[in-house]
């Protein structure tokens, strides 16, 4: 990026210099996607301090830094709609919070809390959030998985009137405190346990106070009620709760139900035809991230956490039954081959389940188990139990995408490459290479949908009065560098990334200005004074 003095930095044709309005930045020559469904066009983008204030045809602007953004592309700050950036922004290390993983790729705002893990507590952590310094803007969720823990643990049972009466309450906290709605991870151990009428009944908590319904579904596959009855189980709670519904990382998990995208569709489809709001977001990866015990174990192994799972492996009858129900769940998977083990710094990283059962010389259900008894440093879980899951099918995925009810998430978690590389991995192959979805498709399902979907105020297009996130793409640099082997090597391509005004990354690199905030909402009616 070029620096200008202000009287230097004149453009193009208009005003007399004394006239000119006078801005902090001017983006121009490059090719405008405002992230609405219109047409991109060549012009410029000014900001003054944290917002926009003009996009349009060139003109003259005096300017303190001008970008000459020709052959580029100009668009919102990328919006990610399902992450898990913990690592990174709850750092103790400022370098870290400024979550490069995410600035690299063009993203300016992450979608967090979901799958059931956002914290009731949301005042108080956005507060220390923000009081440390992020790099990207953060949108929370209020999870049902950390009320149910906070009122029931790790138990297997529904709770008493009295139970049900706190997790309500912490809902409604977390909603009066400012989170986006209520979001669930049904798949997930506790979370499993509840029942529709107990999600529902929390759900409403959110739902009367303007919250979206965001899921990870009871089931992306057959494992248990199978993924269409869980997909009418989800819009059911919205109905129950009067919320829209946004499903998680959709998708077909799984041989058993690889192709049977047309037919999930379908029935998301009835609902929203129905009148009812229902959207979803998707990455775009044919090996979704997981562990070794959510993708293997059965859920009722795992009731009352670690240490019981350990308990029933030493007892062998138990053991018998667990083994019998992974080996379907390894079937369902794909096979060991398709299990790649990408947990950090322990001896089986980067290889297949597959490939350790035969150098253990043991089965890979036995290779599995092995890897589940290895605990982590503080002994209450397992270490290493990070997977790829290879389970999804290129037909499926590329018809979710073309739906116009589905934006861009990555789901990113430490070890799978989707962290560090879904929106290049988006681009490069789904728009550049096959020809899914266009470039205006990609950005307007990255930032301005996403947006308008999660009540984002101010933000996902370029127009005057919004927040000044704004991202420069070079078309033809911009491309994933992790991959599931390297899942941590930063994407490439990105010219200039603006958070709230500041210029945040050139050239790839972060600069070093923490200019991310914690994006609450509003204060809702029903939350006294």
């Amino acid at each position: 990026m070029t620096r200008l003095p202000i009287l230097a930095a004149l453009l193009l044709v208009g005003a007399a210099p004394s006239t000119l309005a006078k801005v902090d930045v001017v983006i121009r020559g490059g090719t405008i996607y405002t992230g609405a469904q219109t047409p991109p066009m060549t012009g410029q983008v000014e900001i003054a301090g944290d917002r926009i204030v003009y996009v349009g045809p060139a003109r003259r602007t005096a300017a303190a830094s001008v970008i000459d953004a020709t052959g580029k592309i100009v668009a919102p700050g990328l919006i990610d709609a399902h992450t898990h950036p913990d690592t990174y922004i709850r750092s103790k290390d400022a370098k870290a919070r400024l979550n490069l993983p995410w600035l690299a790729q063009g993203v300016s705002t992450v979608i967090t809390g979901v799958d059931g893990g956002g914290t009731p507590d949301v005042a108080a952590d956005a507060q220390t959030l923000q009081a440390s310094g992020i790099g990207t803007n953060v949108v929370p969720f209020v999870g049902f998985g950390a009320i149910r823990q906070r009122v029931l643990g790790e138990a297997d049972r529904a709770p008493n009137p009295a139970e049900l009466a706190q997790e309500k309450a912490l809902a409604a906290k977390g909603m009066c405190e400012g989170a986006l709605g209520l979001s669930t991870g049904l798949f997930y151990a506790p979370q499993s346990y509840a029942t529709t009428d107990e999600v529902a009944a929390v759900a409403a908590e959110a739902g009367k106070r303007g919250g979206l319904y965001d899921t990870h579904q009871r089931d992306e596959s057959d494992y248990t009620i199978g993924l269409i009855a869980s997909t009418k189980e989800a819009i059911e709670i919205g109905q129950r709760a009067h919320m829209p519904v946004h499903i998680a990382h959709l998708k077909a998990l799984g041989v058993d139900l690889q192709g049977h995208a047309p037919e999930l569709i379908a029935t998301i489809e009835a609902a929203r035809a129905a009148g009812q709001d229902v959207t979803a977001d998707q990455y775009p990866w044919l090996a979704s991230g997981s562990s070794v015990d959510a993708s293997l174990v059965p859920r009722w192994a795992v009731a009352g956490g670690y240490k019981a799972m350990l308990a029933r492996f030493a007892d062998a009858p138990t053991l018998a039954r667990i083994k019998t129900e992974m080996t379907e769940n390894l079937r369902r998977r794909g096979g060991a081959e398709s299990l790649l083990l990408t947990s950090e710094g322990v001896p089986w990283t980067g290889r297949t389940l597959a490939q350790m059962a035969t150098q253990w010389h043991v089965s890979p259900i036995d290779a599995a188990i092995r890897i589940l008894e290895t605990p982590d440093a503080a002994g209450t879980g397992p270490s290493g139990v990070g997977v790829a899951s290879f389970n999804m099918a290129d037909r499926d995925v590329d018809l979710i995408m073309k739906q116009p009810w589905v934006v861009t998430s990555s789901d990113g978690s430490d070890g799978h490459p989707r962290q560090y590389a879904t929106m290049p991995q988006k681009y490069r192959v789904y728009v550049q290479q096959r020809k899914v979805i266009t470039p205006a498709e990609f950005i307007r399902r990255s930032s301005g949908l996403t947006a308008d979907i999660y009540r984002i105020d101010h933000r996902g297009y370029l127009r005057p009065g919004y927040y000044a996130d704004v991202v420069v793409i070079d078309p033809a640099r911009y491309a994933p560098r992790a991959d599931y082997i390297h899942p941590r090597v930063t994407s490439v391509g990105v010219t200039a990334l603006f958070v709230n005004g500041k210029l945040a990354l050139r050239d790839s690199a972060a600069t070093g200005v923490a200019a991310g905030r914690v994006l609450l909402r509003p204060r809702p009616a029903g939350c006294g004074a």
